[in-house]
């Protein structure tokens, strides 16, 4: 089972790891992208006016831009810690077990803008790049990763079930056919239903939680659906490919 989780603005800072090798990360199809994107950003970190045009970055942002600027240098930390916000304090991965974490970095993979898709396990560093940014020089970020994403991710789940919470962004990058997508809506008194931020995040977040604590690898979306109710997550199966959780 492949999970599919998206990644955050936010990060923490610093790490204890070796700086970056792009040759250390998972899918090594991607890269040439990698490569690329790091290449740039680095450069454009020069130029503080264009990188806050950009990245979408307000003038108090010169933290973000010097992260950038020492994309190769900086240390790095594995990515399930890199990542912060409502998703990744839904799934604390702080409290997992030794062996927990060892079911999370086989089963979890995280997108990103700069670098595809990483696992829970890879070593990165800190950095701003959004799944919607253009870089000057460069096609866009969906451009660059269609070519090479959709088919490392299809060798990467070979052939399994996989669980994409990706937003729609970055879904963009590069799709597995297949797929089952979770959306989460809220249900208001009244019966209707919508998309609400935080919650969307949050419940993603347990449902991920979930899948990495599970002694068993659910292989459908009726096993997926099960494993959801059991986790204590309303749960609806929409579609073969969509699943709902409603809070």
């Amino acid at each position: 089972m492949l999970v599919l989780l998206p990644p955050s603005e936010t990060k923490s800072d610093g790490g204890s790891g070796s700086p970056l090798d792009l040759d250390s990360l998972s899918m090594p199809q991607l890269t040439a992208v990698r490569d690329k994107l790091v290449t740039q950003l680095i450069a454009l970190a020069a130029d503080p006016d264009g990188s806050r045009s950009a990245l979408g970055l307000g003038k108090g942002a010169d933290a973000e831009i010097a992260r950038n600027a020492a994309l190769r240098t900086s240390a790095t930390r594995p990515a399930l810690d890199r990542y912060t916000g409502v998703l990744y304090d839904a799934l604390d991965a702080p409290g997992f077990t030794k062996a927990q974490r060892a079911k999370a970095e086989a089963r979890l993979g995280i997108g990103s803008a700069l670098f595809g898709v990483v696992r829970a396990g890879d070593p990165i560093p800190a950095y701003r790049l959004s799944g919607g940014s253009k870089l000057p020089g460069l096609p866009t970020l969906q451009s660059l990763w269609k070519q090479v994403l959709p088919e490392a991710l299809r060798e990467e789940a070979a052939g399994e079930l996989t669980v994409d919470l990706r937003s729609g962004t970055y879904q963009g990058l590069g799709r597995i056919p297949g797929a089952v997508t979770t959306t989460v809506l809220t249900e208001r008194p009244d019966g209707k239903r919508t998309v609400v931020s935080h919650f969307n995040k949050h419940h993603k977040g347990l449902l991920a939680r979930a899948l990495v604590l599970s002694r068993t690898e659910p292989s459908d979306i009726e096993g997926l659906a099960r494993l959801s109710e059991k986790s204590g997550l309303r749960t609806e199966i929409a579609s073969p490919t969509e699943l709902l959780i409603l809070t």
